[in-house]
């Protein structure tokens, strides 16, 4: 795809979107069925995956961890964003490669201790993109791929989440 193709595609989206912003206002759903032992099943849209504990929390390895999980959707989003912009300035890329790492402390999911944090502490994310396209167009890609990321953007807010049963 280049970026005129990339236009067309999105043009209609954005003139509906313009014309009746609350068509662009969807809600996005995640469902998982608790399962067996300690995991859940968790619907993708795609596949099936049987999330559990990670091993660190007693978990055999054999199940997704939902902490894996969130990187794993913010290295797709970011990735996924990446192509998104590079298509539409017309940047050519090599090679690229996101990598995200989180840093949590298992003793505050455990309740080991009340004052480790419970959750990821920090979050790093990586873009290794090899390109001969000069700095400046770099930099105009790495800004708009954080502008434009739906989780980068979700994950580095503070957010409202209500829980309700």
């Amino acid at each position: 795809m280049n970026a005129n193709e990339l236009r067309q595609l999105q043009e209609p989206l954005k003139n509906h979107y313009k014309s009746e912003p609350g068509a662009a206002l969807i809600t996005l759903k995640a469902r998982s069925v608790v399962g067996e032992g300690i995991t859940c099943k968790i619907e993708t849209g795609k596949a099936l995956v049987e999330a559990g504990l990670h091993p660190a929390t007693g978990g055999d390895g054999l199940s997704a961890c939902s902490g894996d999980m969130l990187l794993e959707a913010l290295t797709a989003c970011a990735g996924v964003t990446l192509k998104a912009v590079a298509t539409a300035i017309d940047f050519r890329m090599d090679h690229a490669e996101v990598i995200a790492e989180g840093d949590l402390d298992f003793r505050g999911t455990l309740g080991v201790d009340k004052t480790a944090p419970v959750g990821f502490k920090n979050i790093r994310l990586k873009l290794d993109i090899r390109s001969s396209e000069p700095k400046d167009k770099l930099d105009t890609l790495l800004k708009l791929t954080e502008r434009y990321c739906v989780v980068y953007q979700t994950l580095s807010k503070a957010n409202q989440v209500a829980v309700s049963c």
